[in-house]
């Protein structure tokens, strides 16, 4: 259905990376997401009603607290599309991130309400009576959330947006919540157990976990979260296609909500060569990545020594060091400074954030090995942090 509801409501709508195709899909996601559970709210609602069940009736209102966050969800998506001003020049795209804090909030609120009126239903059981009806709308529930979810999850991954991933995992966790209602609904009708109060406290705890979790998510993208390992290697792939780039390092990802992501990065260019021609292929690059990956990159050159034997030499003879000791550190801005007694290595390293030394104790051991194998030579080295996320191989 979104797929058909695409074609005829969204222009070009293959095209993901364009601003308002992204938010074009937000709105038509939203839209049906409200439509959809304020229908399921409403037929569990009265079936909960009739038949007495508090379970049936947590799980309706957790219908209706998903319909208001997809409303709050299409409202973020609105606002978070506003062109920059003057008073936000990076844009609106936060917004985003704020609308999906507020969803989490009622979540975790709603939760709460609906977890307090089971306990009293525990201490005090009620007779449940079921009817067709309600198993038959139980049943649709589930089929209804699943598909969410589907739809939720590869929207939200071809438009690369928190709010619809989010939306989908709460869709899966509703999905399995009802699916406990219909389980202790059949156990009820086959054995007169009542264990209405206890399944409700267990929607709501499932409530409440929906809420926790996206709330944890949004304020970590508020805080700023590190780029992933692949983006970066697509920039890295982008700056060293071009001729005369030796390598990059220091890059910084600044992410103002998506779709508005700014880059600062160091390029190692030759020290000899033409300056004019090289910041001529530095303006071609910062194109190149605002063409492939939609991102305004901001690029310094440094200028390395690549024709002298004894910096060539040395500087090789540093990366084995740094990469007997872990190869998680990388370093960079290699020069050395000859003397008559003896020789300055100077260069950086990039350390992982929370690494089991300290920046004082792996610049000592580095300095150690270094001054083991050349005494006459000296380390100079800076520490700097690694801004990427690295996964596990």
């Amino acid at each position: 259905m979104i797929k058909l509801l695409s074609k005829i409501f969204i222009k070009d709508n293959e095209n993901y990376s364009k601003p308002e195709v992204r938010f074009a899909y937000g709105y038509l996601c939203g839209a049906v997401g409200i439509v959809i559970n304020i229908i399921l709210f409403a037929g569990k609602f009265a079936a909960g009603f009739i038949s007495g069940s508090m379970a049936v009736v947590a799980d309706a209102f957790n219908n209706l607290s998903d319909a208001g966050s997809s409303a709050i969800s299409l409202i973020g998506f609105r606002l978070a599309s506003q062109k920059p001003d003057p008073h936000h020049p990076f844009g609106h795209g936060r917004f985003e991130y704020i609308s999906s804090l507020i969803i989490s909030i009622i979540i975790i609120t709603m939760g709460f309400s609906l977890g307090r009126d089971s306990i009293a239903l525990i201490i005090k059981p009620e007779k449940v009576e079921y009817s067709a009806l309600t198993f038959i709308i139980l049943g649709i529930s589930i089929a209804a959330k699943l598909y969410m979810f589907l739809y939720n999850r590869i929207v939200g991954k071809k438009i690369n947006s928190a709010s619809l991933k989010a939306t989908a995992m709460d869709s899966i966790s509703d999905a399995v919540s009802t699916f406990t209602v219909l389980a202790s609904a059949i156990l009820t009708v086959k054995t007169g157990i009542i264990i209405d109060g206890w399944v409700g406290l267990a929607v709501s705890g499932f409530i409440v976990f929906a809420g926790l979790s996206g709330a944890k998510e949004t304020v970590d993208s508020l805080l700023g979260t590190p780029p992933e390992e692949d983006f970066c290697q697509k920039i890295e792939e982008i700056v060293l296609s071009h001729e005369g780039m030796i390598g990059i390092h220091d890059m910084i990802v600044h992410n103002y909500g998506p779709g508005r992501v700014f880059i600062s990065l160091h390029a190692e260019v030759p020290s000899d060569g033409n300056f004019v021609d090289i910041h001529d292929t530095i303006d071609n690059i910062e194109r190149d990545i605002m063409r492939e990956v939609g991102c305004l990159a901001t690029i310094h050159m440094d200028p390395v020594d690549v024709r002298d034997e004894l910096t060539a030499s040395l500087k090789g003879q540093v990366g084995k060091i740094i990469a007997g000791i872990d190869e998680k550190i990388s370093f960079h801005d290699f020069r050395i400074v000859s003397g008559p007694t003896h020789t300055n290595v100077i260069f950086d390293i990039v350390v992982p954030y929370d690494y089991k030394y300290s920046d004082e104790e792996i610049v000592n051991i580095i300095a150690e090995k270094i001054n083991l194998e050349n005494e006459n030579c000296f380390a100079v080295i800076d520490v700097d942090h690694d801004f990427i996320e690295h996964r596990q191989k």
